[in-house]
């Protein structure tokens, strides 16, 4: 559970959830009591929310005016919220200075300004809830850049220096934000080469991933604020 404030069950949203660390989230903080909305371009968002009792809205979460429609039909639809969990997909790919400007620019909108739009548009109504917190799905390259995965490492490092600029801003009002970095998942391909670098010498299951973001949404994880947490078997060795 999330706070302990309500009697009621608290009231997540989550991002992207109709497939991958989304829909995983989704299931998880639903199997634990919480009442979840969903958003995703797929149709498949609204089988997944009727599955577990939810509410869904197909939209893009680079569209501010989705967005809005997004925090504002969870009002009306659950009367609060409690968590924010931000998934968002993967930004293109390519040598470094081949990379368009285009991609550049989509990557931003993607990786970084879904989490400062959201948070401008839940924020009153997570201190209203009397605390809350907004989880970040984002990147071990934000810790450990990779070429492969150039716009990602470089978007994602503001994700981090963001997380810790809101924590210091809205932490007195019991708001937290913290940034949870998956290594390679169980739904990346299989490469037997990636899989030889981490030292887990397997790719993260799902689970294990939607039960930190459940964890960090918790009241267990109430000191933990303004944080990156890697889920990454070990993959990333920087210190």
């Amino acid at each position: 559970m999330s706070t302990g404030k309500a009697a009621e069950p608290p009231v997540a949203i989550i991002t992207a959830a109709s497939q991958g660390i989304g829909e995983a989230v989704a299931r998880k903080l639903a199997n634990q009591g919480w009442r979840v909305a969903l958003m995703a371009r797929s149709e498949r968002v609204e089988k997944i929310a009727a599955e577990l009792g939810g509410h869904a809205l197909r939209g893009s979460i680079t569209e501010v005016s989705d967005l809005r429609r997004l925090v504002d039909e969870t009002l009306r639809q659950f009367g609060r919220i409690d968590g924010v969990v931000l998934s968002s997909g993967n930004a293109a790919r390519g040598p470094l200075l081949e990379i368009s400007d285009e991609d550049w620019h989509k990557g931003f909108d993607l990786l970084l300004m879904l989490a400062i739009r959201v948070a401008r548009l839940s924020t009153p109504h997570l201190a209203a809830a009397g605390g809350g917190s907004i989880v970040n799905i984002s990147s071990f390259a934000a810790r450990e850049p990779d070429g492969r995965l150039a716009v990602s490492s470089v978007i994602r490092a503001g994700l981090t220096a963001f997380a810790k600029l809101y924590a210091a801003e809205h932490a007195s009002a019991g708001i937290r934000m913290n940034n949870l970095l998956p290594g390679y998942m169980e739904n990346a391909p299989q490469d037997p080469q990636v899989t030889a670098r981490i030292p887990s010498r397997r790719l993260g299951a799902m689970n294990e991933l939607a039960a930190t973001a459940a964890f960090l949404l918790s009241a267990d994880a109430a000191y933990i604020n303004g944080q990156d947490i890697l889920v990454d078997g070990g993959l990333v060795r920087g210190i």
